[in-house]
C-alpha cells in the first residue's frame, strides 16, 4: 500500500503501525525558531531539515516525525544572539529532555531506523547526548539512531565556488547569508523577503565568545554576511549535494547495520 504522505502526524495511528510493521524508518528533524535577518522567516532551522527528511522520504521509506522547533539558545557570533524579537529559545537540559522523550517514544512504538536531522548549529552536542541516553534508556532495542548534528559534509569545489564566488568567510558567518537565503530561495520562494536582503557583519567577529555579548559582536540586522548574492540557482545546485550526502548517510549506515534491511531501505 502506498504512503499517502510521509509526515507521521497527518496519518491515522493504523497507518503508522502499517509502517513500522514493515519496516519504515522515522526522521525527526530539529532546528530552532530562530531571527533570519530582515529577509527569512523564524523558522528557517525548522523548514531546511524537514524538507531534507522529506527529500528522500519517499526513497527510503521513512516517515517524518513532527519537528522539533525550539533550539537551544541562539549564539551571537553564529545566529546572532538573543537579542532579537522573535527568537525563542530552550535551555540546553530542556532540548536534550525533549529530543531524548521524543526519540524514546518512537523507540517504543517500534521504530529501528531513526535519524536524527538537525540544522541549527548551537544544537549540536545536545542532540547527541539526546541520542545516547535515549538508547541507554532502551537497552534491550534493536534501534540504532542516525544522529546528523550537521546536516552536510563539505561540500564540492564546484560547489564552494558557486556558492563563494568572492571566497569562503566561514559557516560561522553564513547565518541568514548566501547558502540559507539560496536554499529558501530553490525551496519555499514565497517566504523570503528578498528585496529586504541585506549585506551586513559584526564590527568584530573573534574566535572566542563573551558572556554577555558585546554589541559589536552582533550586526543590526542579524545577518551575518551577505545576503544579496544568494539565488535561487545556487541554491539548487547546493541543494541537490546536501540531499546527495544524506541519502548516502542513511543508506550506508543502517545498510551496514542490518536494522531492517530487508524491510526498509535497500543500498541502490
Amino acid at each position: 500500500m502506498a504512503q499517502r504522505t510521509r509526515m507521521l502526524a497527518d496519518i491515522t495511528w493504523p497507518e503508522v503501525r502499517e509502517a513500522i510493521d514493515r519496516g519504515a524508518g522515522v526522521f525527526l528533524p530539529v532546528g530552532s525558531t530562530e531571527q533570519h535577518g530582515y529577509h527569512l522567516p523564524l523558522a528557517t532551522d525548522v523548514i531546511l531539515p524537514t524538507e531534507l527528511a522529506l527529500a528522500v522520504a519517499d526513497e527510503l521509506d521513512f516517515l517524518v516525525a513532527p519537528p522539533v522547533a525550539y533550539g537551544y539558545r541562539s549564539r551571537p557570533l553564529s545566529g546572532g544572539g538573543q537579542g532579537f524579537v522573535g527568537t525563542t529559545s530552550l535551555q540546553a537540559r530542556t532540548l536534550m529532555s525533549l529530543v531524548e522523550d521524543v526519540l524514546g517514544e518512537l523507540i517504543r512504538q517500534g521504530f529501528e531506523r531513526i535519524a536524527v536531522v538537525n540544522w541549527h548549529f548551537e544544537n549540536q552536542n545536545f542532540v547527541y547526548e539526546a541520542a545516547y541516553l535515549a538508547i541507554e534508556r532502551h537497552r534491550d532495542t534493536p534501534a540504532r539512531i542516525l544522529v546528523a548534528e550537521h546536516p552536510f559534509a563539505e561540500l564540492s569545489e564546484e560547489t564552494m565556488e558557486a556558492l563563494f564566488p568572492e571566497g569562503f568567510p566561514g559557516w560561522d558567518y553564513e547565518h541568514a547569508s548566501i547558502m540559507e537565503t539560496s536554499l529558501m530561495l530553490h525551496l519555499r520562494p514565497e517566504l523570503v523577503l528578498f528585496d529586504r536582503a541585506v549585506d551586513d557583519a559584526s564590527k568584530r567577529h573573534p574566535w572566542y565568545d563573551v558572556v554577555p555579548a558585546p554589541e559589536d559582536f552582533v550586526p543590526a540586522s542579524g545577518t551575518l554576511w551577505k545576503a544579496t548574492q544568494a539565488s535561487a540557482e545556487k541554491g539548487e545546485i547546493t541543494w541537490r549535494e546536501i540531499v546527495g550526502q544524506f541519502r548516502e548517510a542513511v543508506l550506508a549506515e543502517f545498510a551496514r547495520s542490518g536494522v531492517a534491511s530487508e524491510r526498509g531501505a535497500r543500498p541502490s
